[in-house]
């Protein structure tokens, strides 16, 4: 029997969930050069949690925290946070058609969490899929081929408002 190849494109992210976004969000910013490049809180529709898309060179965190921990992801969040403090939640891989890859990795043993879904916006659609791993962190798979937003439908350039200070989309 001959096995297909399946190509991750790259790493996409690292998630991580934190106590406090926006604290985790400056830290990274000031201490480690970072650029705020998205956004995603009660401003821009989501009153469960708040995420901070963080990026220098390839590298991209998104530190995220909940809220209000009502909806499963929120509480997921804080759980995860109170197992474990702030810590990696999900590592995100950027594939070419998250369906083939989702089907072919539970095929194959990978223990299924989320099946594959889209998300859309005026940017376009990405397709999401998770399947778990031995510890608590899961893998995400995203296909952004139809996508041209920031980082994920509902994220934003963060406002000046929820901005970490010395945090520019700019710098």
């Amino acid at each position: 029997m001959t096995d297909i190849f399946v190509p991750a494109r790259r790493t996409d992210a690292v998630v991580l969930a934190v106590g406090d976004a926006r604290r985790t969000a400056h830290y990274y910013c000031v201490a480690l050069a970072m650029r705020c490049t998205a956004y995603s809180g009660p401003e821009t529709g989501n009153p469960e949690t708040v995420s901070y898309v963080l990026e220098s060179g390839t590298a991209r965190f998104v530190v995220t925290s909940a809220i209000r921990p009502c909806s499963e992801h929120a509480r997921r969040i804080a759980e995860h946070v109170a197992a474990h403090g702030d810590t990696v939640l999900d590592l995100v891989i950027e594939v070419p058609d998250a369906y083939a890859v989702y089907d072919y990795a539970v095929d194959r043993g990978a223990t299924p969490v989320t099946e594959p879904y889209e998300l859309s916006d005026r940017y376009g659609t990405v397709v999401l899929a998770t399947i778990g791993g031995d510890g608590p962190a899961r893998h995400v798979l995203v296909e952004r081929t139809g996508y041209a937003g920031l980082f994920l439908p509902g994220y934003v350039p963060p406002p000046n408002a929820v901005l970490p200070p010395r945090c520019s989309v700019y710098a």
